[in-house]
């Protein structure tokens, strides 16, 4: 069977689920703007899986249910997504980490999905130099940080989890290069790959993908999950943190709370047999996605 065949069997679900649960509203009256950025198994804006993310499913699904809005489409970096969300008008981010400095400004929904987390991703050629602070194919990140013997690559303004966020509030600033650009994974991997820069932060399957969109090989990386961060990350909706963001908030969750349960599940299925196919040689093992969390 082809992949365009497997892929239109995977959506079937969210298709379905779509056709069930609309239902005839009232006229658009509030704007919701859709802040999106290319952060595959999420979303993807390019390459040989572009539309075909988690997330870039599930949206439709969302707008199909919520008549009541007029939806506009933004595509964002991360930078921006965030300082839109701390304006005045209603924005939505379908993708969003949740961490105690964005729940200042922004509203979220209930749990979407969960994510394997991001970890570290060096060339196998480099891998020496994290050696010392590697433990159970692990790495220490905290003495990665303090030894500052290793550059690491970030985008900026992303949480990669409250866990990694901590660390690297705490960290020296000469190990750390953040990038501010649109595509900063792939700016970053092109980086790494003529040797300017050994380490990087990210999900495993963005890199994969974004690797391929450049004409890089993963086959080239290793990936490694950061000690002491949880396994997995939880994806939420979030809204900018005001009376018109709330019920945006409280609509979504009336569309999440009726999808059927394993809506998601075909698409996430998908992303793992992605991620292994493309290479299957991350460091560590590549586990499933867990089911989606509402």
């Amino acid at each position: 069977m082809t992949d365009r065949w497997k892929w239109r069997g995977m959506c079937a679900g969210l298709m379905i689920a779509a056709m069930l649960l609309s239902a005839p509203g009232a006229l658009a009256a509030e704007k919701i703007v859709w802040l999106v950025r290319d952060l595959p198994p999420l979303a993807v804006h390019d390459g040989p899986y572009k539309d075909q993310g988690i997330i870039d499913q599930l949206l439709p699904v969302l707008i199909a249910n919520m008549p009541q809005y007029e939806h506009v489409i933004q595509r964002v970096n991360r930078a921006r997504a965030l300082q839109v969300l701390e304006g005045p008008d209603l924005a939505c981010d379908p993708m969003l980490v949740w961490n105690p400095t964005r729940a200042l400004s922004i509203v979220y929904s209930s749990p979407i999905l969960g994510l394997r987390s991001n970890g570290l991703v060096i060339r196998r050629v480099d891998e020496p130099l994290i050696a010392p602070f590697v433990h159970d194919q692990t790495v220490d990140l905290p003495a990665m940080l303090a030894a500052q013997s290793v550059k690491l690559g970030l985008v900026a303004k992303r949480s990669y989890g409250v866990w990694i966020d901590d660390q690297l509030s705490k960290s020296p600033a000469n190990p750390l290069f953040t990038h501010y650009g649109n595509d900063a994974i792939g700016s970053l991997l092109q980086m790494q790959h003529v040797g300017r820069l050994p380490a990087l932060l990210g999900y495993w399957p963005e890199i994969q993908s974004k690797a391929k969109q450049h004409g890089l090989s993963s086959k080239d990386l290793a990936f490694y999950p950061v000690e002491g961060a949880p396994a997995y990350q939880t994806i939420y909706a979030g809204c900018t943190k005001n009376p018109k963001g709330q019920k945006a908030i409280a609509d979504i969750n009336k569309v999440l709370g009726n999808l059927p349960r394993d809506s998601l599940a075909s698409a996430q299925a998908y992303w793992t047999q992605t991620s292994q196919a493309d290479d299957g040689q991350a460091h560590a093992p590549v586990p499933d996605q867990t089911p989606a969390a509402h």
